[in-house]
């Protein structure tokens, strides 16, 4: 490391969703400080969504879009996947993401690399520079108040109200290239439905807590699952479930949600005995209706060389069994990957 930078290594952890002049002024500062500015891309590997609208390539080219060859070419960016219901594996990404990248970019093996982390001190995403004692952390104020849900808001309401004052021309351009597209389209019915449903709580005297119940059936290293026929996430796949009732438990609406969903013709005190666990998944964001728990039944079906026959109905375009080795995070609704790699003791 020359004199002119205090660290090798300067790491930035964000969705950028989209991004903004408060990330760019970020990567500034870092590009002052850092021979190398490393951004660790969040969210990535996910179907899109309201809150995640732009896949990791998409945000690649925005980010670089707003800086200079020179500045591209001292700019490493990372994909960084979401790690439900366990931090520590989550920091572990972070390191083992980081420490790669160090040892394949820098050029002083004889001595240690200088690493530092970056960000806003005062942003609820902060939190990670906490996370992380071996490195440095550099703490910034938040530039103007920049943040991206009220962008994300415009975006999908009044595009009139994006403005130079808190994105780069780049990325303006590249949003209003987006909006032209089938994908836009797909995620401004999203937000609209969104919005209607929200409206018909609008009323209550605070806001509702939602509670479901997922069916995680497994037999023979393979997974049941539906392809989602309405919105939200119309057209992803997902476990079967659903609302809870007011006259039923949890495990009985878990059945009759499996039931409706799939036709599977398995007798209920088959499946009753058939479940090895549950568990309760309450991220606060994992659903875009609102405040949502689910309460989840794991439930391991004996080995059989034929598949139990599954059909679609209610909610479900369509059942379908899949093999374990072939679930894809981008294709599976809200938290339900993580949910799945929770029961297979994967997280």
């Amino acid at each position: 490391m020359t004199n002119q930078y205090s660290f090798d290594f300067l790491v930035f952890i964000g969705r950028f969703q989209p991004f903004h002049k408060g990330h760019q002024f970020v990567i500034n500062s870092a590009l002052k400080q850092g021979k190398y500015v490393v951004l660790l891309c969040g969210s990535a590997h996910q179907p899109r969504s309201l809150r995640n609208p732009w896949f990791f390539s998409e945000r690649e080219t925005m980010i670089r879009d707003c800086f200079s060859k020179d500045e591209n070419n001292r700019i490493i960016i990372a994909p960084l996947m979401d790690v439900m219901y366990n931090d520590e594996l989550w920091i572990r990404n972070v390191q083992q993401t980081v420490e790669g990248i160090v040892a394949s970019q820098y050029d002083q093996p004889h001595l240690k690399a200088k690493v530092g982390l970056i960000g806003h001190s005062k942003d609820s995403t902060s939190y990670y520079l906490k996370l992380f004692p071996q490195w440095s952390s550099i703490e910034l104020d938040n530039y103007q108040g920049i943040s991206s849900t009220p962008i994300r808001k415009a975006y999908f309401t009044d595009q009139k109200q994006l403005s130079e004052e808190q994105l780069p021309q780049e990325i303006l351009a590249s949003l209003a290239r987006f909006s032209s597209n089938s994908d836009y389209k797909y995620l401004r019915e999203e937000w609209d439905f969104i919005q209607r449903y929200q409206q018909g709580w609008k009323s209550a005297p605070y806001p509702p807590i939602f509670v479901t119940a997922d069916a995680v059936v497994i037999q023979s290293g393979h997974i049941l699952l539906v392809e989602r026929k309405a919105r939200p996430g119309k057209g992803q796949w997902a476990l079967p479930g659903g609302f809870v009732q007011q006259d039923e438990s949890l495990l009985k609406a878990c059945l009759r949600e499996l039931r409706e969903e799939t036709k599977l013709k398995v007798p209920e005190p088959v499946l009753k005995g058939s479940i090895r666990d549950q568990k309760v998944f309450d991220a606060p964001n994992r659903s875009s209706r609102g405040r949502t728990i689910t309460h989840a039944f794991y439930i391991e079906l004996k080995p059989d060389l034929k598949l139990p026959k599954v059909k679609g109905g209610d909610d479900a375009r369509e059942a379908f069994w899949l093999p374990l080795s072939k679930l894809d995070s981008t294709q599976l609704f809200e938290d339900h990957y993580f949910i799945i790699q929770k029961f297979l003791g994967l997280l």
